[in-house]
């Protein structure tokens, strides 16, 4: 029989808890993440003609993916605030939909995944959010982490995937 996993966020007694990273080795880290945004092509020409009536929409929602990625130990109860050394956040439209692609980099003891995938949500919504009005129906999907490097576990990227969701 196979022992139970050790739960990293929890105590022998149940309780929830922050790991401790202080003896782990500072490295350089980054993660890229990856999300999509799928709007009606009324929705869409908005975004390519700059006429949303609340503002740029990409320009709006880069800005809020960065200050999320800055903010993600607020989001994510056990998650380590991180002094983040950079936030590239990009959104492009492609085949009809907006991908949104956030990559974080810090030099710490802990990996910056979840930076990543909060930049993209917070991007998402914020499309979402803008564009509203004009299609309801707007659908977020697809949010993946594709690659990250640094730390103890070294590099990892996802496998591509077989269509856009």
């Amino acid at each position: 029989m196979t022992p139970a996993p050790t739960l990293t966020h929890v105590t022998p007694e149940g309780d929830a808890r922050m790991v401790e990273v202080g003896e782990k080795a500072v490295t350089r880290r980054e993660a890229t993440a990856e999300g999509w945004v799928h709007l009606s092509p009324e929705a869409l020409a908005q975004v390519n003609e700059r006429r949303a009536k609340k503002g740029d929409v990409l320009t709006i929602a880069q800005i809020a993916g960065i200050q999320a990625a800055k903010r993600t130990a607020e989001w994510i109860p056990l998650c380590h605030p991180l002094p983040l050394d950079g936030v590239d956040v990009r959104l492009h439209v492609e085949a009809g939909a907006i991908r949104v692609v956030a990559t974080t980099r810090c030099t710490g003891r802990t990996g910056v995944e979840m930076e990543a995938l909060t930049a993209v949500t917070a991007a998402a919504l914020t499309v979402y959010d803008m564009l509203k009005a004009v299609d309801r129906g707007i659908r977020i999907d697809g949010v993946r982490l594709l690659a990250k490097s640094g730390g103890r576990s070294g590099d990892w990227r996802a496998d591509p995937p077989r269509s856009q969701p």
